[in-house]
């Protein structure tokens, strides 16, 4: 989510620029200032950079460097005839020089008078292309990270997916373990008291089938799968792919408490520590 765009263009003796950055929000949060230019566009602007930005929190600044022409300035006629014989006729009585009168008039109360001057459609035309084009700019910043970014969970899936085939060197002899401690268990236990082997075999195949791990393989298998779809559609999908990670992060989890067994523990924390980087590249992605 986050990005960097910057535009220039200049209009007669001004220069329009505007900068795009964001950083990660899970909404879309705009801050737009706007120049003299674009203020009588805002809302129909915010409404096409709603749909263009989908999320972060983004900072929009258009401004304008050079010689103003946003008022132009008038004389009120009257009250400056006004002023001017009144200073006239005191400065006579009071034998006072005259020379710089006409000057203080200009200073009195709305003697002067500005007046917004409306905006030419191509220089508003201009200050919007000036803020597209930085627009433009700032998404191909985005798409470029996304890329790296696309790279970078791949390899991580990947990591998951490798991990994940080494538990299988382990299951036979983890189950065998198990199976052989609990039979050497019950020898002992047939010196004090009488057990049904039947019952006993039963319930010695319901425990160890606890231990199983293939549903939490095959799920995870597909929570990878449907990943990496996910990642690789066009959509933005950064809310989607983290509950994706978050149903992952429960078969590694379930995994774990099952495995009963040191060297899929040790696994099973590479496959946690891969899922921690996933969730936090996840983050960054629309």
């Amino acid at each position: 989510m986050t990005g960097f765009g910057k535009a220039q263009g200049n209009y007669k003796h001004t220069t329009y620029t505007a900068e795009v950055r964001s950083v990660n929000s899970k909404q879309l949060d705009l801050n737009l200032r706007l120049n003299s230019a674009l203020r009588d566009q805002e809302m129909e602007l915010r409404k096409n950079l709603a749909s263009e930005l989908v999320r972060g929190k983004v900072d929009i600044a258009v401004y304008v460097e050079g010689v103003s022409e946003d008022k132009m300035l008038s004389v009120n006629q009257e009250l400056f005839d006004r002023y001017a014989e009144m200073l006239k006729t005191a400065a006579d009585k009071q034998g006072l020089d005259q020379s710089g009168l006409l000057a203080n008039v200009l200073k009195l109360p709305e003697v002067l008078q500005s007046e917004r001057k409306e905006k030419e459609q191509e220089e508003i035309d201009l200050a919007i292309g000036v803020l597209m084009e930085a627009v433009k700019r700032f998404q191909e910043f985005r798409s470029t990270e996304g890329q790296e970014l696309r790279l970078d969970l791949t390899d991580r899936l990947n990591n998951i997916r490798n991990l994940m085939t080494q538990v299988e060197q382990y299951e036979g002899e983890r189950i065998e373990t198990v199976r052989q401690r609990m039979m050497d268990r019950f020898e002992e236990l047939k010196e004090k008291v009488t057990l049904d082997e039947s019952r006993l075999e039963s319930e010695l195949m319901y425990y160890i089938e606890k231990f199983d791990v293939t549903e939490e393989k095959v799920r995870l298998t597909s929570h990878l799968k449907y990943f990496e779809e996910t990642m690789n559609s066009d959509e933005a999908a950064g809310r989607k792919l983290g509950f994706i990670s978050q149903e992952m992060g429960r078969e590694i989890n379930t995994l774990g408490s099952k495995a009963n067994h040191a060297e899929i523990q040790r696994i099973v924390v590479q496959m946690k520590d891969e899922l921690e980087k996933i969730k936090e590249q996840v983050l960054n992605v629309l």
